[in-house]
């Protein structure tokens, strides 16, 4: 076995065994010139439009599944289940962020980006198209959705976010704070270069952990917000389906993640990745 190396030594001697990128500009204009920029704005689109027509299609055929009326008796115990549809988000991003990652980065959520312009791993031009990327996405996926089950779509809800009874704002509020939290963190964590030459002896598939946190995030909030944690998401399914309470809940679903992704950003950079530029390390060196 090889000798164990002290992080901290070396990078307190100025050796890495990694390379951090240069900082995003915060306005590159040369960027609007690059075909690259549009290529990843397209996949951006068509990404979040496949994501929320799986996962809307997926919540719409559960409440068809398990509706009494619709299905007969026994309907209660068919259907995916909650698990199912936790399963469908946190699988679509799995498989759209692997997909997309070598080209656009995968975000497919406008608070992902938003938190990796902060941690300025893009520009403010790149942040801004990707995020109308991603809402205009959105809306092409849920339409699709109403066009394709028009009946069943109107009837369960449009898969829109809307707050559940017996929950306070706050509640609900902190609920997406802390739910995109996890997921931007991971996102931070499976995309760091430090990281991944420290785990270079364990190849590490960076779509898995982020698809895995959005399934379990949607797990604990389901039953509270219908899990947003992506504004893209909450917004296509409002806009489609255009219900007042739809409408009226949606500022949690943007301020939330919003937040959430601040805040993770600012962990992940100033707290985690200090050592790493020029705060030293806590611990004491021979």
């Amino acid at each position: 076995m090889g000798k164990e190396v002290d992080v901290s030594t070396l990078e307190a001697g100025g050796v890495r065994d990694y390379a951090d990128p240069p900082p995003a500009p915060l306005i590159d204009v040369d960027e609007l010139g690059k075909w690259s920029l549009y290529r990843a704005v397209i996949a951006e689109f068509v990404a979040t439009l496949l994501f929320l027509y799986i996962t809307v299609a997926t919540v719409i055929g559960y409440k068809h599944q398990t509706d009494a009326s619709a299905s007969g008796p026994g309907a209660a115990c068919g259907g995916v289940g909650v698990l199912g549809i936790a399963w469908a988000f946190g699988g679509m991003i799995f498989i759209l962020v692997y997909c997309t990652a070598g080209i656009s980065g995968g975000h497919i959520n406008p608070a992902v980006t938003f938190g990796l312009f902060l941690a300025r791993k893009v520009s403010l031009v790149r942040a801004l198209l990707y995020m109308a990327a991603q809402s205009l996405g959105a809306i092409c996926g849920v339409a699709l959705v109403k066009g394709f089950q028009s009946g069943l779509y109107a009837r369960y809800g449009g898969g829109a976010n809307e707050v559940s009874a017996g929950y306070s704002t706050g509640t609900e509020l902190a609920a997406e704070i802390v739910g995109t939290f996890v997921l931007v963190y991971t996102v931070f964590s499976a995309t760091d270069p430090k990281r991944n030459a420290r785990d270079s002896h364990v190849p590490v598939l960076a779509p898995l952990p982020i698809g895995f946190a959005v399934f379990m995030v949607h797990l604990a909030t389901i039953p509270i917000t219908g899990t947003g944690i992506n504004p893209a998401r909450s917004l296509g399914a409002a806009v489609v389906y255009n219900n007042s309470k739809a409408w009226s809940d949606q500022w949690i679903f943007w301020v939330g993640p919003f937040i959430g992704a601040a805040i993770a950003a600012l962990y992940h950079q100033i707290v985690l990745r200090a050592s790493a530029r020029g705060y030293g390390s806590f611990r004491s060196n021979a």
